[in-house]
């Protein structure tokens, strides 16, 4: 008489030899794990590591600041006074930049501030290799911001076909005046003729009755 026990023993082995077959097929496949971190990972190009600040670009307009979903970002500055270029000209003032924070801990990478920054001071960096082993220490200061921009991969090419962008027709638009006959010559100032008042004739006075 078979048991139970001896049914499970004799049905357990072709499960045994086909798990092995099945390891010796997978062992002479090639491997396809990125054996990090002795091999970089191939990244898209359009990869959210972590955000890179270009500090000479940044006016401390704050737009940033108060459109993060998750407030972390942390801006101070001062205003400087710039001298006048020419005598007798109006002094200028600037914003100086003393402190640029963004606390990663609360960053959901969104992107908004990269993409509403209006003179491209934030930019995206590919490196994510930036863990801490306390929480607190992911609150990155300018410094550290900086330090990631020689990482920014230079923006794609614009398509051949495309408008120039307004930028760059305004900047290569001729001036006011030339390209007129002559090797652009100034234009002749415009005679201006003097405005004839014709008089009305004067009706003769009339006799009272």
């Amino acid at each position: 008489m078979v048991t139970a026990d001896d049914r499970g023993r004799t049905g357990g082995l072709p499960g045994v030899l086909k798990g092995l077959a099945t390891t010796a097929r997978t062992a002479l496949r090639p491997t396809h794990t990125a054996e990090y971190p002795d091999v970089a990972p191939s990244l898209p190009p359009r990869s959210r590591g972590v955000i890179a600040l270009l500090e000479e670009n940044c006016t401390s307009c704050m737009l940033c600041a108060r459109e993060c979903p998750d407030w972390c970002i942390f801006i101070d500055s001062h205003k400087e006074t710039i001298p006048a270029p020419t005598p007798g000209g109006r002094e200028r003032q600037r914003n100086v930049l003393d402190r640029f924070a963004i606390d990663f801990s609360l960053c959901m990478y969104c992107g908004i501030c990269v993409e509403v920054c209006p003179f491209d001071a934030l930019h995206w960096s590919p490196q994510f290799e930036y863990a801490e082993t306390d929480i607190r220490d992911l609150l990155h200061e300018k410094e550290r911001l900086g330090a990631w921009m020689p990482t920014v991969p230079p923006p794609p090419a614009l398509d051949e076909r495309s408008a120039e962008p307004a930028e760059v027709a305004a900047a290569n638009r001729p001036a006011r005046g030339t390209g007129l006959v002559g090797g652009g010559a100034a234009r002749p100032p415009r005679t201006v003729r003097p405005k004839v008042v014709r008089e009305q004739p004067s009706t003769p006075p009339q006799d009272d009755p």
